[in-house]
This record gives C-alpha cells, structure tokens and sequence, in this order.
C-alpha cells in the first residue's frame, strides 16, 4: 500500500484512495493534491518520490515544474488589472505596448492575446535560450511578428509566446514584469509558495520533471516525420530556444521569466490560488481575489473549436477558451461546466468551480497526458465530485 501522507479530512478519503491507487498502478513516481472547499483545505497530500532514483521522499516542501498550469496565474494577472480598472482587454494592444503595432497588428485587442486569437504562437527571428531568459528580444521578435492568420477569425495555442504577450502588457501598465507582479499583488498576499522566476534559495526544492511530453522532450511523442518545420514546433519551440530537452530542469530556465510555462509551485498554493479568485480563503484576505462579476467575465467561452496550431498537423482539439482560462469541456474536463483552470504539460492542472465551491491543485513529477486523456487527473477528479454528492460533466 503507497504510503499517503497530509491532511484528509472525515468525508474525503476517497480522494487519498483516488491518488494512491495512481501511485500503486505505476502512474506517479511524486505527486501532490489539494483540494479546497469554500475557501477551507479539506485535502492536502503528497506522495511518493522526489527524484526517479528514489533518493528523497516527495514531502510537503517540495515543490514543481507546472509548464502551463502557470497561464493561470498569468490570467489572474491580467483579469486583476481590469477588475481595477487599469487595463481595458478591448482596447488595441498597441494602447500600452507602441511597438506592438508592427506587423499589421495596430488594432489588436488585448482580449485576443489571452484567448490565444492573436496569431502570434511563434516567431521567426531566430533566439537563443539566453535571448529569451532576458525577455526584452523575445518580446521585440513578438511586436515586429506577422501574425500568421488573421487576428480574430480563429484561434492557436500560444503555448509559450502567451506569457510573453500578456506579460508585457502587464509590465507596461504596472512597471513590474509579470513574475514580480504576481509575487506582490497575488501570491505574496495569499501566502502562496508560487514563482514565475523562481529565487535560488529554492532551487533545491524543486523536483526534476521526467517522461515524455511534446515540451520536455523537444518534439516527437509520436507526430508524424514533418513535425518539426509544422507551426505545431514552432509553436512549442518559439525562435528555436527551447531546443535543449533538459531545459525544464535547469536552474537557468527556473529563475527566467516565462509566464506561459515555468511557473513553480506545489499543490496546495495552486488549490488556493484558484479558491481565492471565487471566495475567501482561510488566513487570507477579506475579500475573494476577483469579484463575481469578474468571475463571470473571466470565464465566459470566447472561442472555441478547431485549434489552428494543432490542425496543422491533422489534430481536431476543441477547445474552450475563455478569457485567460480554459472553461471545462471535453478537451479540459474540470468537472462542473462553469468551472475554469489551466492544465500544464504533463498532466499538472489547477481550476475552480465556483458553483460549487471548489478548487484543486495537482501537481506531479512524472509526465504524461494532458487533462484529457490523463487517467491521474481523471480519478482524481471524479473522487472529488463523488465526496461532495455532485456528478461531474464530460467523464
């Protein structure tokens, strides 16, 4: 029996059950999940091991690679700035950032670059790891790209160049780069342990990602023999700096700034993250993190259907997108149909049902799927909805 360790209280072991049983059958090597419930945490545990070796134990300091469960936090960024009144997602994205006006993109809303309708999931000038860990020519290559559809008439997963995008628009509105923003105004007051460029004093925290993944590996996981010039890696691989597949584990990419996917943080900061956007949270701040109108805003479908990166290469994903966040459905099933989150690479995810009163974190060392085809989070999932008497959709 996989050894569980954390708090589960009367009512909620089928959860412990759900994540020992994704340990027993071979699916984790180290995991965490947490799970809120109006704002209480009612589930918080850990399990296995740090490392592949077996050396160190997976514990509660341990913290994690989540790649794009960090858009999340990018969007909370972003929907904060406009519930206060500092940013307008209708206005041109040039109104704050000039030189983004480049390209043909001088009307650009900033709506488009959180609900990935930009055409902007790639760039052509040429960049090194070290150009973009320095973000100012990353962002340059962005403001002078040439979109590669047409703004608005259909979406593509900006995999990476999202957090560059939203990024600096935050910058420009708030004189921070987005890591430090989101350090001052969510995660410093929430007490969350969640970086987007992470200090070395915990570096030794973090445990290595291993197994495959589109990201990790650099390409491959089974496309066809073109993958490689397809919008889909260049996609994944923006100006070829991501060219080097141990890049998630190297100290480099963990202090730079990639708010698209190198976000670093445990379970239990993502679960109360997320119940912080719909309602209070114990030992938090006297008012939810967005207001519910916000909420609502937040998690309206502004897009969806065929994404225009993957059906490059022949893939249907149906995804819904709202602003920032993934609403649930079947490509990003949350549970509750007015639930919204993000999942990473992998098969970390974070995401609130605010009907229900909920928010969960998952985070884990060992790659697989995504959300929606990754049996970890589907179990888990499921045994949340089962504890709390409410039947889930799109399982």
């Amino acid at each position: 029996m996989t050894k569980v360790d954390g708090l589960v209280e009367p009512g909620y072991e089928a959860v412990r059950d759900a994540f020992a049983h994704n340990h027993e059958v071979g699916r984790e090597i180290g995991s965490a999940f947490c799970l809120h419930v109006g704002g209480r945490k009612v589930v918080d545990i850990y399990g296995g091991h740090f490392d592949r070796q077996a050396i160190r134990p997976y514990d509660e300091g341990t913290l994690q690679l989540v790649f794009s469960s960090t858009k999340g936090a990018t969007a909370a960024c972003a929907n904060l700035l406009a519930q206060r009144g500092q940013l307008d997602l209708n206005a041109p994205v040039a109104t704050y950032w000039p030189e983004f006006a480049q390209g043909g993109k001088a009307d650009i809303p900033v709506l488009f670059l959180l609900t990935h309708q930009a055409g902007l999931p790639a760039v052509d000038r040429p960049l090194s790891a070290e150009e973009v860990q320095a973000w100012d020519p990353v962002v340059s290559a962005l403001a002078e790209q040439v979109p590669f559809w047409e703004p608005g008439t259909a979406h593509g997963y900006h995999a990476v160049t999202y957090g560059w995008l939203v990024g600096e628009v935050v910058r420009r509105i708030s004189g921070r780069s987005l890591g430090a923003y989101f350090a001052e105004e969510i995660a410093g007051p929430l007490g969350l342990e969640f970086w987007i460029g992470l200090p070395e004093e915990h570096e030794s925290r973090v445990s290595p990602v291993t197994g495959g993944s589109v990201v990790a590996e650099g390409g491959g996981g089974g496309f066809p023999d073109d993958f490689s010039s397809s919008l889909v890696a260049r996609t994944l691989n923006p100006g070829g700096a991501f060219s080097d597949p141990k890049w998630p584990n190297q100290r480099a990419w963990h202090a730079a700034e990639v708010p698209a996917a190198n976000g670093i943080t445990n379970a239990t900061s993502l679960s109360r993250l997320y119940a912080s956007l719909v309602g209070t949270v114990e030992g938090g701040p006297s008012e939810p993190l967005l207001t519910p109108a916000q909420v609502d805003e937040a998690r309206i479908v502004r897009t969806f259907g065929p994404d225009q990166v993957f059906l490059s290469l022949g893939f249907e994903m149906d995804q819904k997108i709202g602003q920032g966040f993934w609403v649930s459905g079947p490509f990003s099933p949350f549970g509750a149909a007015g639930s919204f989150g993000h999942t990473g690479a992998g098969g970390s995810f974070g995401f609130a049902d605010p009907e229900n009163q909920l928010a969960v974190g998952y985070v884990m060392n060992k790659m697989s799927g995504g959300l929606f085809g990754d049996p970890r989070a589907r179990r888990l999932i499921k045994a949340v909805y089962a504890c709390v008497g409410v039947e889930p959709k799109y399982f």
